[in-house]
């Protein structure tokens, strides 16, 4: 990896050379790259974590002046717990997947000695453009590197220090390999950027990392296919027959585990009949835990008429429409009562961002019913929506989370970054030697 200075047309002129050349990389080479960059990063930890400590003071005064929201420092955060270590584990987990290049999807005999196939095959050369997650670089390096993808990647500038000894280190562990000089660059300057959506000739894909206004600027000024996320607006719909030990955990856990994610849930929807049984009780584990509730008229009647304490009481807010459209990211929940669900099913294909969406109940039939009416990349059943991520899906580690409705959605792993090309495997046939009057296809299918 290389911090460039070159122009920008040149920087995606160079990495489409290298992505041709990477194409034929053998899979172990660019598993071997993979382990080079664990070794170096390893080595190289107490240099990233200093780094990554200048970012975050100057992050922190930053945030003093109002400037910066805290959720964002908490994504800068490298020294957080087990944070650096699920990023070097993530480059081995990607490391020990099946390589995804050359796999046969699709295998079809037209005629005697005129074979058909389908075959996985890498993008191109993406543009990744994040903000603030240091531990980016090393999870797309990782990716694009094991799927034969070359990769331009543009981080924040909360995070410069990280991006740049985190770059340096992946650049000399790949100097040591055969992956081909170009193969991962990073540029820093936000003009750099604007340049480099317009080289649609070279750049086959832009995966941009961050909040809505981030999503919605790359996608209104670049011809280039986007795949990408603009919010994280996650919603739990406890229905009329949930498990109150359920409910509480579940919505617990997808609150407050990670409250800057975007996988954290934003809406809480409980069905009416379990107002005054089952809402209290989650109400009050999230009060407990800092958690804001900003409640509709029913709701907070509700939590008003219950048993909480009265300083718990005096803390719940009254919902505005804006909050049911708000990804927080933070210790703030909007809370809704609904007669169905139907109307929660209703609500969230309205109001949700088509992210991921939990309900909490015990009857199959409406699990079945919620889970294919909403419209989102993923949809879950008594489970929190904080498993909505590559690594807890097995993918080793994600690009993103697409909420896109063509060619990868949900947590984008290896697969995700693969397309595919045909190959036809045949004898001198022409094709006018087929077709009515003329020689039939067989079109049987080859077992592979």
């Amino acid at each position: 990896m290389a911090t460039t200075a070159a122009a920008p047309a040149e920087i995606a002129h160079t990495s489409s050379l290298a992505s041709r050349v990477l194409k034929v990389v053998s899979g172990s080479d660019r598993s071997a790259a993979l382990t080079a960059v664990y070794e170096h990063l390893q080595a190289a930890k107490d240099e990233i974590l200093e780094a990554n400590k200048r970012d975050l003071e100057a992050a922190e005064e930053q945030a003093k002046a109002g400037k910066l929201s805290l959720s964002l420092i908490k994504r800068l955060d490298l020294c957080r717990s087990g944070k650096w270590e699920d990023m070097v584990q993530g480059i081995l987990d990607v490391r020990e997947l099946e390589d995804p290049v050359g796999k046969i999807t699709l295998a079809t005999k037209l005629d005697q000695n005129l074979d058909l196939y389908r075959l996985t095959s890498p993008i191109g050369v993406l543009l990744v453009i994040f903000e603030a997650r240091p531990e980016v670089i090393a999870n797309i390096t990782a990716l694009a590197l094991k799927s034969g993808n070359a990769v331009i990647l543009k981080g924040g500038k909360e995070s410069t220090h990280s991006f740049a000894a985190i770059a340096g280190v992946i650049s000399t562990a790949l100097s040591t390999t055969s992956i081909p000089p170009g193969a991962v660059q990073l540029v820093l300057s936000r003009e750099d950027v604007n340049a480099l959506l317009d080289q649609d000739q070279y750049i086959d894909l832009v995966i941009p990392r961050g909040g809505n206004e981030l999503v919605r600027y790359i996608k209104d000024h670049t011809k280039i296919p986007v795949m990408g996320h603009a919010d994280g607006l996650c919603t739990i719909y406890v229905h009329a027959d949930a498990d109150e030990t359920k409910a509480v955990k579940v919505v617990l856990d997808a609150k407050t585990d990670y409250p800057a994610a975007c996988n954290a849930v934003e809406t809480l929807l409980v069905h009416q009949s379990i107002c005054s049984t089952i809402l209290p009780k989650i109400a009050a584990m999230l009060l407990a835990a800092g958690v804001s509730l900003r409640c509709d008229t029913s709701s907070r009647a509700v939590l008003e008429a219950s048993s909480l304490p009265p300083s718990s009481k005096a803390i719940i807010q009254d919902a505005t429409a804006a909050d049911y459209d708000t990804e927080f990211l933070e210790l703030t929940l909007a809370v809704k009562v609904v007669l169905s669900v139907e109307e929660a099913v209703g609500h969230i294909n309205a109001h949700g961002s088509g992210h991921t969406d939990t309900i909490i109940s015990e009857d199959e039939e409406i699990a079945e019913k919620f889970m294919a009416g909403v419209d989102s990349a993923g949809v879950f059943w008594n489970a929190s929506t904080r498993f909505a991520d590559g690594f807890r899906y097995g993918f080793g580690t994600e690009v993103g989370i697409s909420t896109n409705k063509i060619h990868a959605r949900g947590p984008v792993g290896l697969e995700g970054l693969m397309i595919y090309k045909y190959q036809l495997r045949g004898n001198g046939q022409g094709a006018g030697e087929y077709g009515s009057g003329r020689k039939p296809f067989l079109h049987q299918k080859i077992e592979y």
